[in-house]
């Protein structure tokens, strides 16, 4: 932030004190008055239908102990298939202020948190079986993540899609495998 970026973050439930100062927040506005810039998404997949809705605030910004911060966020995210619908809601912080991140753009940014969720790290976790991985010493795991990222990396710059047929294909052709790195 110092040198000119900003961050936006999901609160996951390892800052629980966080999450729950937020959650309290946005279930009991009344209180402070407080009037949340608001953002609505919705849109169809198939059978299945989503709406999201963020709501942000700056009411925090001198209460809580985190550096930089500017909005906090919450996501009610409302999913109907089938005739079945399932509701979740979870929160953010950001140091982008209402001037540089009004509501819609911090639910782009939060949709682009989950793209990156669900293509990289999916990916790593269930293709690739990082979560599985016994390697757990050192700076091992910080290279096997790198490593990881990087075969993810280069299959996207040939226009792979799909990483685990991909994967598949060249374990049967290594000198393939060597031809992407220019071995």
């Amino acid at each position: 932030v110092e040198q000119g970026g900003d961050y936006f973050w999901v609160v996951k439930n390892n800052q629980p004190s966080l999450g729950k100062a937020i959650a309290l927040l946005f279930a009991n506005p009344a209180p402070w008055g407080e009037r949340f810039a608001e953002a609505i998404q919705e849109g169809r997949h198939g059978d299945r239908r989503e709406s999201r809705r963020l709501l942000a605030s700056t009411a925090l910004n001198g209460y809580l102990d985190w550096p930089y911060v500017q909005q906090v966020c919450c996501v009610e995210r409302t999913v109907t298939r089938k005739g079945a619908t399932r509701r979740e809601t979870a929160y953010a912080i950001t140091s982008l202020s209402p001037a540089k991140a009004r509501a819609p753009q911090l639910l782009r940014l939060w949709r682009g948190h989950w793209l990156i969720e669900n293509e990289l790290h999916y990916v790593r976790d269930v293709t690739m079986g990082e979560d599985a991985s016994q390697v757990r010493t050192g700076s091992a795991p910080q290279v096997m993540a790198a490593l990881r990222n990087l075969v993810v990396g280069l299959l996207h710059t040939t226009g792979v899609t799909n990483i685990a047929a991909a994967l598949r294909h060249y374990s049967y052709k290594p000198k393939e495998a060597l031809a992407l790195l220019g071995l």
